[in-house]
């Protein structure tokens, strides 16, 4: 069986570097500003909750100790072992090799589903938001978290890294598609000034993570984000 799923699209830091990448989401958001947000908009207290491009399952023990059942989907094989061992001891996680644009489930079977930094480049999305709108039941919340590269330092090194990327292109993207957006002011904050620097020079090109790595003294750095979701 392929070790990747057929349609996905390649993270260049998660499916390079998980183990950089564990010491992002450990240093993101220590507030929970984020989920917070989402449970003002969503509660997922005895619900189904579905985590759309998972990683090593990173977030689905949080959501787990509410969620009545947690699924998390993840196109890279390597990465889905490693959340099953992740969530091997908690009862109601699943974790299943698939894209967004294939999800195995059923029609009308999600309370409320997450994507993590999965979604940001809005136009070629519709696929997996047409498998949203088939899995979501009525009364269902969607969010999508994202770094918002309009604003700050990281939007300026993100757009750098990703010439080719539109800020104002995905904005008119999710506008179409009937999504409400929040801004999220978060942060990183990490223990070790190497694990900060590792993880700059996995979001970055090697130039623009250089010049990251020397404007960002400390332990901590400003993560302008933002969260969309829909109700269906």
């Amino acid at each position: 069986m392929p070790r990747i799923a057929s349609g996905a699209i390649p993270s260049p830091n998660i499916w390079n570097t998980p183990q950089v990448y564990e010491l992002e989401n450990r240093a993101v958001d220590p507030e929970g500003a984020a989920e917070a947000a989402m449970r003002e908009i969503r509660s997922w207290d005895g619900a189904t909750v579905l985590d759309v491009g998972c990683g090593t399952g990173y977030h689905l023990p949080a959501l787990s100790r509410t969620a009545a059942r947690v699924i998390g989907v993840e196109p890279h094989g390597d990465l889905v072992e490693l959340a099953r061992r992740r969530c091997a001891p908690l009862p109601g996680v699943e974790v299943h090799r698939a894209t967004a644009q294939r999800l195995p489930l059923p029609d009308a079977c999600v309370d409320v589903a997450v994507a993590r930094w999965a979604y940001f480049f809005g136009p070629g999305c519709e696929p997996g938001l047409r498998e949203l709108s088939r899995v979501m039941r009525r009364g269902g919340v969607a969010f999508v978290i994202d770094l918002d590269a309009t604003r700050g330092d990281f939007g300026q090194w993100f757009q750098r890294t990703v010439p080719t990327y539109s800020a104002a292109a995905v904005e008119a993207f999710w506008t179409r598609q009937g999504w409400l957006r929040r801004p999220l002011d978060l942060r990183m904050s990490f223990e070790r000034r190497a694990d900060l620097e590792a993880v700059l020079r996995i979001e970055f090109t090697p130039e623009v993570a250089e010049e990251a790595v020397a404007r960002t003294p400390g332990l901590e750095l400003p993560y302008p984000n933002v969260l969309r979701w829909r109700e269906y």
